[in-house]
């Protein structure tokens, strides 16, 4: 038995370890603040400087409803209409190629795979393609759909090559949103005899629906911003054209490029579109995210109150 007089010791011996940890919890608190504030500079910054620079191009009358067809790169007038409707045109075949094809690899890999050999060859694959340049993609892209097969340099010909930069950030994401699924919910599902597709249509995928999304998000803001493919598998367009598979197709990437050769840091017209243009695509990319989550917010919603019923 403990005697009176140890009590006390041991008394100090606690409170002096829990002074202690309140000494590193609260210096882990200031590291951890202190490097999320490094981190956050830098971005803020940026935004910051293109919301500044690139305000004057989007308060123009002519931004949102006129191209640069007609207009060279010292006169001032012409907006980005053109190169906003590319670019919607563009995101919209990327997300309309890779998401469904994403998607069903991650559910493979994480539902059905295990560690058969082709799971295994699948998930490498994966990997590799994480892994590649744009640059490569758009290289390859153009040595079979110019080179091998003849057909003309595209836009839906930038949009295989992008699909094969979103192809292993949807794939990555969808199957590590499944994977944390509670595996009760699958047992649950299973038990009351609902076949496994079944189960994870209506089960595990509408779970793991937000972190999906957000993969699928990420992806498609990675390669709006690309350039290289579009310099090598389509050519800049100052007109307005709504065909992807023929004639050249102006984008917000490709916009901010042809200002840079036309001279922006020297003269300020080419200068004030360049900037527009930057901000345009941050907030083309800000608004398709707030929409998707709005969407699987009320999707969410709906399904609650499917099962309360």
């Amino acid at each position: 038995m403990t005697s009176m007089l140890d009590r006390p010791l041991k008394w100090r011996a606690i409170s002096g370890l829990g002074w202690r940890r309140r000494v590193a919890d609260g210096l882990a608190t200031v590291l951890v603040t202190l490097a999320m504030g490094i981190a956050l500079t830098p971005l803020v910054w940026v935004l910051c400087s293109v919301v500044v620079k690139g305000f004057h191009a989007l308060t123009a009358s002519d931004w949102w409803t006129h191209s640069q067809a007609g207009i060279t790169a010292l006169d001032a007038g012409g907006g980005a209409y053109h190169a906003i409707v590319g670019t919607l045109l563009l995101g919209l075949a990327c997300a309309v190629i890779s998401i469904p094809i994403g998607v069903l690899v991650g559910i493979y890999l994480a539902e059905y795979g295990g560690r058969s050999p082709l799971a295994r060859l699948v998930s490498f694959t994966v990997d590799i393609l994480a892994g590649v340049p744009s640059i490569i993609a758009a290289l390859f892209i153009y040595a079979v759909w110019v080179a091998a097969l003849g057909l003309p340099r595209s836009q839906f010909a930038v949009a295989l090559a992008l699909v094969l930069l979103m192809l292993p950030v949807i794939a990555r994401a969808t199957e590590e949103m499944l994977r944390i699924v509670p595996v009760d919910l699958r047992e649950a599902a299973y038990a009351l005899g609902i076949p496994k597709w079944k189960t994870i249509a209506r089960v595990v995928l509408p779970t793991g629906l937000s972190g999906i999304l957000t993969g699928i998000l990420l992806a498609l803001a990675r390669v709006l911003g690309e350039t290289s493919p579009l310099l090598i598998l389509v050519g800049y367009s100052h007109a307005i054209n709504f065909d992807m598979f023929s004639g050249f197709m102006g984008s917000l990437p490709g916009m901010m490029y042809d200002q840079t050769t036309a001279g922006a840091g020297a003269n300020e017209v080419p200068t004030d579109r360049l900037w527009g243009a930057a901000l345009t695509l941050i907030m083309l990319i800000a608004m398709i995210n707030v929409g998707a989550r709005v969407v699987v917010k009320i999707f969410a919603r709906r399904r609650l109150d499917n099962v309360r019923r």
